[in-house]
């Protein structure tokens, strides 16, 4: 039986609802209900015009209808008479295939079905900057290597330890925060759990850092490369398959090479074969190129991939295996779809699974330094066009995630990309315009 969110809302005294979903471009849309609708709303659904939205639906589309899932209401700590609840999008009472929650459902309904559970954890990286978003808050943080600098941490206390005490209080398992390898950077870490709560949690953190950060007289991004001479926002995704029950790891096996099985091999399979094609997804922004494919930052490394490749615990892979019982995929960025994404990669693992894949050989040296020395290594694409040109093409990731979405992602991008064309850089102005 679901939760009542009416009866929910009398016995917490809350007022009024955020009825949410995030868009194929990530952003996060809502209607603010008053407490006695909800009722109606999680029936019916919250009605909204789907072409307002970064969707792939005309004006003369009728209305579409957001139902919240109780399962993922929050209640506001700091401000307890308002609830956020997340919702999957229908149309004439069918699902919205090409929406992002309803596509990683989607792809979790599969993973059942082949036996599996799927659970996820996200490494959020963020920049604290000023509100004009010219440069980061902190003037003082300078350093060459500013990562993990305790003094500039704990200027940052009032901000990190609000989103952390909320974290706490919302039983979300947080358990470390520090400053990361750019100046004014900051990584937040709470437990892995079901990939649909992980997803859900992301949303939420992403709006509650911007909420805190404002509070505090500055900004929050997410930005993939907010500034070229600082390492850039990662969001590694750390995933793992589970028996349906969710008890045991499908991905452990101390006979295996670094204790992981043949399952977790042929998932890392289906995602190295996918990885050009789904980069659209994972690096879904014209800047998210200036992150993977960067030149080296103050700080010596950019900590991101430019080669299609996996190894044991080191950082400079494209996947890293750091434990027998996960893989982490560190090509994703901080402006990739907390819904989307994590659905692109289990379609494209159990795609894996299905055909058995192999990953090839893993690597283990400095990619960074010494990646040139591996013949054929495949490069990452290097912008946004040749990216969703892969995703366009791709037959093995149409038959994973489905035309309907796909044909809609591929859309909104390449207008995505012809706005960002018709714009003419300083960049142009100061080399060429005495060609």
């Amino acid at each position: 039986m679901a939760v009542d969110l009416a009866k929910v809302a009398k016995a917490k005294k809350i007022k009024y609802f955020l009825v949410s979903f995030v868009d194929l471009f990530g952003v996060l849309r809502s209607k603010l209900v008053p407490a006695r609708a909800i009722g109606g709303m999680q029936k019916d659904g919250a009605g909204f015009a789907g072409f307002a939205a970064w969707l792939d639906l005309t004006p003369a589309h009728p209305d579409m209808f957001a139902i919240p899932d109780p399962d993922s209401l929050i209640i506001l700590p700091w401000q307890p008479d308002v609830a956020w609840v997340a919702s999957d999008l229908y149309m004439d009472g069918k699902p919205i295939e090409a929406s992002p929650r309803v596509a990683l459902k989607a792809q979790l309904a599969k993973a059942a079905k082949m036996g599996y559970t799927y659970k996820t954890g996200v490494e959020c990286e963020f920049h604290l900057i000023n509100k004009e978003g010219t440069d980061i808050y902190d003037e003082r943080d300078t350093q060459e290597k500013p990562c993990y600098d305790q003094s500039a941490l704990m200027r940052r206390y009032d901000v990190i330890s609000a989103i952390c005490d909320v974290m706490i209080d919302l039983d979300w398992g947080a358990y470390q925060n520090d400053h990361e390898d750019a100046n004014g950077q900051w990584e937040m870490n709470w437990e892995y759990d079901d990939a649909l709560k992980t997803a859900d949690r992301h949303v939420f953190f992403k709006y509650m850092a911007k909420h805190f950060a404002e509070q505090h007289g500055m900004r929050a991004t997410f930005m993939p490369k907010p500034f070229m001479h600082l390492t850039g926002n990662g969001c590694h995704i750390n995933a793992s398959l589970w028996d349906k029950a969710g008890k045991k790891n499908m991905f452990q096996d101390p006979k295996g090479e670094l204790g992981l099985s043949q399952t977790a091999y042929h998932f890392l399979g289906g995602a190295m074969n996918n990885v050009e094609p789904l980069c659209s997804i994972f690096n879904p922004t014209v800047n998210s190129y200036k992150r993977i494919n960067a030149p080296v930052t103050t700080s010596g490394a950019t900590w991101a991939p430019n080669t299609i490749s996996y190894g044991g615990n080191n950082r400079t892979t494209m996947v890293r295996i750091p434990e027998a019982n996960r893989l982490e995929f560190r090509l994703a960025d901080g402006a990739m779809n907390p819904y989307l994404a994590p659905a692109a990669l289990l379609a494209s693992g159990l795609q894996g699974i299905k055909n058995k894949t192999d990953p090839g050989k893993r690597v283990d040296i400095d990619m960074y330094a010494e990646g040139h020395t591996i013949k054929n290594a495949k490069k990452l694409p290097l912008n946004l066009l040749d990216a969703i040109r892969s995703t366009d093409k791709s037959k093995s990731v149409r038959e994973a995630l489905g035309d309907e979405l796909i044909n809609a992602y591929v859309k909104l991008k390449m207008q995505d990309w012809q706005n960002y064309k018709h714009h003419l850089s300083q960049w142009e102005i100061d080399t060429t315009l005495d060609c």
